[in-house]
């Protein structure tokens, strides 16, 4: 690729346009002829509200959601790295949706850790569309999926609810909301472009990436804001873009919802997310002369540049140049799709990974290890 893309993290906003859903009912009669049943073909089901797409729609969806969406503000402490310098304070905006967590007593709201990393639950605010400032009570983060959750300080504000994206398909129109360039309540529109985008760099914490890709218009500001459905549900948190000059290029990314529903629930419970770990330095991608030069008919796996001395790989069997084609039973498309996998196994499970090596399959056992502790020894 000649022209060298910028990453940038940043925020969303969306609404739409769409078509009209239109009926039409035909019936053909020649001779009139008595009969019991109704000589005009069936009436066509009605159509699904939430698929009607149109401004009655978006309007509708806008006036359910917008009370939900709020401003995030976080001053950070900022430690010079430089002998005698002092501490500067930083300011970061960004945007988040108020929800409830099945479970959990209170409202919270989503956001992305870039946004409050470094800042004391004290230190950041929420603003609703009402105006009103509150002040978070407590905030969880988890940077390997840019996550965060603010425990709010009332039990009465009005929440959006937390759809499922897997079942958002590519065309699937979808509404954006957030704080771009600090304008508050802004809603764009777009469909979903792609899904389980995961190849796209983010900083050296973001390792849990199977985005939510959308042309709905994101620009610096709306970092946490909701990605929504026609149904009027959650569906994703904006997160990121790919951008030459830093602004919308119509390349968005957003975490899904289902993500958010697993990682916020196992914040609430445990303060931390635990995350499983095998120990392999893998290649970011497999390319398909690569892989036809190993042997193999498609550039799907992953492929092992090395392996972690006395960790769970290593003791399993897996060797350096081994290709991972499955865990378990789940073929594993490329490396992302591989962290994503490990990352949600249970800590001491054993786990079957089929190998591609000397141009035959075999199927190693090996036990899933503790990615926090390793991070920890790694230190």
């Amino acid at each position: 690729m000649n022209r060298r893309i910028l990453w940038t993290v940043v925020v969303a906003g969306g609404s739409f346009v769409g078509g009209v859903t239109v009926d039409l009912l035909s019936g053909y009669r020649s001779t009139v002829i008595a009969q019991s049943g109704s000589p005009l073909p069936p009436r066509p089901a009605p159509v699904e509200r939430a698929k009607v797409v149109g401004p009655e729609r978006f309007d509708e969806i806008v006036r359910r959601i917008g009370p939900a969406v709020v401003a995030v503000d976080a001053v950070k402490t900022i430690t010079p790295t430089a002998p005698k310098s002092k501490a500067k304070s930083e300011e970061e905006s960004g945007s988040g949706v108020i929800v409830r967590f099945d479970g959990f007593r209170g409202c919270y709201a989503v956001t992305n850790n870039h946004v409050v990393d470094g800042a004391r639950a004290g230190d950041v605010t929420a603003t609703l569309a009402d105006g009103r400032i509150l002040v978070a009570e407590r905030v969880l983060v988890d940077p390997a999926s840019d996550v965060a959750i603010l425990k709010l300080p009332a039990d009465d504000l009005p929440t959006a609810p937390l759809g499922d994206s897997d079942r958002m398909r590519v065309g699937h129109w979808v509404l954006a909301f957030g704080s771009p360039f600090g304008l508050n309540q802004t809603v764009t529109h777009g469909i979903i472009s792609a899904r389980d985008r995961g190849q796209i760099s983010l900083g050296n914490t973001i390792r849990i990436k199977e985005f939510l890709q959308t042309d709905a218009a994101i620009n610096p500001g709306s970092s946490g804001g909701p990605l929504v459905d026609l149904a009027g549900s959650v569906i994703g948190i904006n997160t990121a873009i790919a951008s030459n000059n830093g602004s919308n290029s119509g390349v968005s990314f957003s975490i899904p919802s289902n993500l958010v529903r697993r990682l916020g629930r196992e914040l609430l419970e445990k303060g931390v997310v635990s995350r499983g770990y095998l120990g392999m330095q893998l290649s970011p991608t497999l390319e398909p002369s690569a892989a036809l030069r190993l042997g193999l008919t498609r550039a799907w796996g992953a492929l092992v540049e090395s392996v972690h001395p006395g960790g769970p790989a290593a003791i399993g069997g897996v060797r350096a140049g081994d290709v991972v084609l499955k865990l378990d039973t789940v073929e594993v498309r490329d490396e992302n799709h591989l962290i994503n996998l490990i990352g949600s196994l249970p800590i001491g499970q054993r786990v079957r990974v089929t190998v591609w090596r000397d141009r035959q399959t075999r199927t190693l056992d090996v036990a899933v290890g503790d990615w926090a502790a390793a991070v920890g020894r790694n230190r």
